[in-house]
């Protein structure tokens, strides 16, 4: 662990590369699959129930007083994102394949990151406390708006037909257990005390919906098509995505005037999407779909954007500067 921290690889990607190897060598069948279905399920109602559990309504409340800038971080998530989503339809089929421009629509739907965001922020010395509303308000408005977005842009932009009756059961599915554990949060301190049995279910209940996707997508033989090329070519697309909405987010900041450190949470919550909450749903949404395909772009953002916010955040960390004028222009 020390070694992949010493060369900035992240553990929790390093996890993910090896659960898709597994997929590829050992992925379920019949009755195992069904059974990892279920095990899924399970997984990701406990992981909501423990993000219910981890934000303080009080602290919620108090944090939404400062709503610009609340409302420019999510304006970013699920207004900007989805708005650049739909331009990249230009970039198939030359550059992207259907499928994946459905998952590239699918990440810019999605919401933001918390726990990261959250982290990067207080590398670079910004407001913690803005960061924790915005990033917690994200994912709790996302569980309705991210369903909607689906149903809406996926039928009617990416071919993708997404059946409205899917909305009950992302809500009933993540909504649920995010409530369940808002109503027992002094039952549950105990468990939120223990950051590693925390994390153990934040990246159990990931990986095992990444070894469901992909197990689904080498019995169906959808990889059989997917070039390195195209690989890459998705890659450079996500890239690309973040350093426009990077620049957008830190030019808006300044615009509507605040203080260096809500720039940097506008910065970072604003840029950044989740794979914890995205695979999940997209469990959901896509049933009969080739989900591993459609997460494959959401994957691949979620690592280009914990080097680059990683990068970023040391440099704001170093520099008096504001957040502003540390970005590269153009």
């Amino acid at each position: 662990m020390q070694l992949l921290a010493k060369l900035r690889i992240d553990s929790f990607m390093v996890g993910i590369l090896a659960t898709v190897a597994l997929a590829a060598l050992l992925p379920a069948r019949g009755e195992a699959a069904e059974l990892l279905g279920w095990a899924t399920k399970v997984a990701i109602a406990v992981l909501f129930l423990l993000y219910g559990a981890r934000l303080e309504p009080r602290e919620a409340l108090d944090g939404l007083r400062h709503w610009r800038l609340h409302a420019c971080v999510l304006a970013a998530t699920f207004v900007l994102f989805p708005l650049l989503g739909l331009g990249l339809r230009v970039l198939v089929p030359g550059v992207l394949t259907p499928d994946l421009y459905t998952g590239v629509l699918f990440l810019c739907l999605v919401p933001s990151t918390v726990q990261s965001s959250i982290a990067f922020t207080a590398m670079a010395r910004g407001n913690v406390a803005g960061a924790v509303v915005s990033a917690s308000l994200s994912n709790l408005i996302g569980v309705f708006v991210t369903p909607l977005l689906v149903v809406t842009l996926l039928n009617t932009t990416a071919g993708v037909r997404v059946s409205p009756s899917a909305v009950l059961a992302i809500v009933v599915q993540l909504l649920v257990p995010f409530l369940a554990g808002q109503l027992l949060r002094p039952r549950l301190r105990w468990v939120l005390g223990h950051p590693a049995a925390t994390r153990t279910v934040d990246r159990g209940s990931v990986y095992l919906v990444v070894y469901a996707a992909f197990s689904a997508g080498v019995t169906e033989g959808i990889w059989r098509g997917l070039s390195a090329g195209v690989l890459l070519s998705t890659g450079l697309v996500c890239a690309g995505l973040l350093a426009v909405v990077l620049t957008v987010t830190s030019a808006s900041g300044r615009l509507l005037g605040f203080s260096r450190d809500d720039r940097i949470v506008v910065t970072f919550c604003g840029s950044k999407k989740s794979l914890a909450t995205g695979l999940p749903m997209a469990s959901v949404l896509f049933a009969g779909h080739p989900v591993g395909l459609i997460v494959l772009p959401l994957m691949l953002f979620h690592q280009i954007q914990l080097f680059t916010c990683a990068a970023l955040a040391q440099h704001y960390a170093r520099s008096p500067e504001p957040v502003a004028d540390l970005l590269p222009s153009g």
